[in-house]
């Protein structure tokens, strides 16, 4: 009987800690309301990943913030950040991060120029790249979005 008491009490606690994150959550949903961000990446990421771990641990913190119904996320990598998608190839963890965050609506979008110019192949060199993630120019991009009421992030 005190062991039903134990995880009922337990559970109990459990359940209200979850309701006061969920009300926490829908606080700070309120608060930020709905968002259209751009996230810039370009920096190679070193040979743990570092960066694009923090990176992405940046647009998760912001999505768990305002809520993923309130956000429009584009990541645009160009230059060095496409490396985070060819270090994905190989890196399980990694590539869980890219579809945890692409299953909450953030969208990639991938430099032709970069792939052009280090002859990279996005179907054979990277994570999860489709030709309607490939956008003409990374620099462009960001310009595009900014005119259109995107918020600048570079992590």
């Amino acid at each position: 009987m005190k062991l039903i008491r134990k995880l009922a009490t337990a559970f109990a606690a459990l359940t209200l800690a979850l309701s006061l994150t969920l009300v926490a959550g829908q606080a700070d949903a309120e608060r930020y309301g709905k968002q259209k961000v751009v996230y810039h990446i370009n920096y190679p990421g070193g040979p743990d990943d570092k960066k694009y771990i923090g990176a992405m641990r940046n647009i998760q913190n912001h999505i768990n913030a305002v809520g993923a119904d309130n956000m429009d996320i584009k990541v645009v990598l160009h230059g060095n950040g496409v490396g985070i998608l060819k270090s994905a190839m190989a890196n399980k963890p990694l590539q869980t991060r890219i579809v945890e965050l692409k299953g909450q609506n953030v969208s990639v979008h991938v430099c032709n120029n970069t792939l052009v110019g280090r002859k990279i192949d996005y179907d054979n060199d990277l994570f999860d790249v489709f030709e309607e993630d490939i956008v003409p120019s990374g620099v462009a991009e960001l310009s595009h979005l900014q005119q259109q009421g995107y918020t600048y992030i570079k992590p």
